[in-house]
């Protein structure tokens, strides 16, 4: 197998010196038959691992062990599809295509790391903001709410009422008024003595069985009402 004469790093002639090689007949093999499939392998398998880590550590739709588990079962996939792309690359040379594919392996796990890091980084920052514009705004509504109600209240005097509070100004006062309420009521009492009319004797006439103790004359009707009605209460 003749070697490459350029490095990997010079990709523009690498590639076109591979084009050439590959369209060749009198060359053996042909390295795009394995670059090209190597490479849209490794491209798969890298895309799917990225997405697996999405879900597994920001998205949290997968457990870690299950996240994991696929990403180990996805490494082999991207190893091999960027040895097979190297090999081709480097024109069926093994050590140059076993060196090329830990430079691969090795910067894309770097970069995978790094733009993990930065997706954290943000989604952490874009959650503070979030909370820190909830946490304003819940708190400026409760002071346009208290505004709003100090300025609604206006210090209305309400009689005949106990304690009654007046906001206004910003300030509270506390006025207590008092209203005394007087009722007339008839309380019944003994009956009354009265005076018989024959033999002017002061008698009790429900004591004395409504007849003159003294002269035994029966009581009037009229001064037994006068009796037993009930004095005011003065």
């Amino acid at each position: 197998m003749p070697q490459s004469q350029y490095r990997a790093r010079q990709i523009g002639a690498k590639t076109h010196e591979v084009y050439e090689y590959d369209h060749d007949e009198t060359k053996p093999g042909k390295p795009l038959h394995i670059m090209v499939p190597g490479g849209l392998v490794a491209l798969a398998s890298l895309g799917v691992i990225i997405l697996v880590a999405y879900l597994t550590w920001f998205e949290g739709q997968l457990d870690e062990s299950t996240g994991i588990l696929l990403i180990l079962l996805l490494a082999p996939f991207y190893v091999g599809g960027v040895f097979l792309f190297s090999y081709g690359y480097e024109l069926y040379d093994v050590p140059r295509a076993i060196r090329l594919t830990a430079i691969i392996v090795f910067v894309t796990l770097a970069a995978v790391v790094i733009v993990a890091v930065l997706f954290f980084v943000l989604g952490e920052s874009k959650g503070g903001s979030r909370s820190s514009s909830r946490s304003s705004s819940s708190s400026g509504g409760s002071k346009v709410s208290q505004k709003s109600v100090s300025s609604s209240s206006s210090g209305w005097e309400v009689p005949n009422l106990g304690n009654v509070v007046v906001l206004g100004g910003g300030r509270t006062h506390t006025r207590e008024v008092t209203k005394e309420v007087v009722k007339e009521v008839e309380v019944p009492v003994a009956p009354r003595s009265v005076n018989c009319p024959n033999c002017n004797r002061a008698y009790v006439p429900a004591e004395e069985k409504y007849i003159c103790p003294s002269c035994g004359a029966p009581t009037p009707e009229e001064l037994i009402v006068e009796s037993e009605k009930p004095r005011k209460r003065e």
